[in-house]
């Protein structure tokens, strides 16, 4: 069975290609656009692993990551932020909030792939 990605971006320019690439590792993807709409799927999709923006409408990277990682049900989830917030303030922050790892963009696609894969190995 392929390991689950959750992508949670609103900018399609970093969604499709980001899709495109994990389906190509044998990873079965899902996207949505805002951390709201992240929060009502997980229970729903079951992701193994989360790739996900700071920047977002509403419901901003940093509280979905609280929220997955405060959740007993959640917590084997992994989180990856992928950001363009790339001050020591928002590493620290997002590593403080129980992320698994911060990839600040722009980021090669073969670092985000052999990320996911050692997260999703360990």
């Amino acid at each position: 069975m392929a390991n689950k990605i959750l992508i949670v971006d609103d900018e399609p320019s970093i969604t499709v290609p980001l899709k495109f690439l994990m389906e190509q590792n044998q990873f079965e993807v899902m996207v949505v656009h805002s951390g709201e709409d992240a929060l009502a799927v997980i229970d729903e999709f079951e992701p193994d692993l989360v790739l996900l923006d700071v920047m977002l409408p509403a419901v901003d990277g940093f509280q979905v990551c609280q929220n997955v990682k405060a959740d007993p049900r959640r917590k084997t989830i992994k989180v990856v932020f992928l950001s363009a917030m790339t001050r020591d303030l928002d590493i620290a922050k997002g590593n403080t909030l129980g992320a698994d790892a911060y990839i600040t963009k722009p980021f090669s696609n073969a670092d985000v792939v052999r990320q996911v894969k050692d997260l999703l190995s360990g």
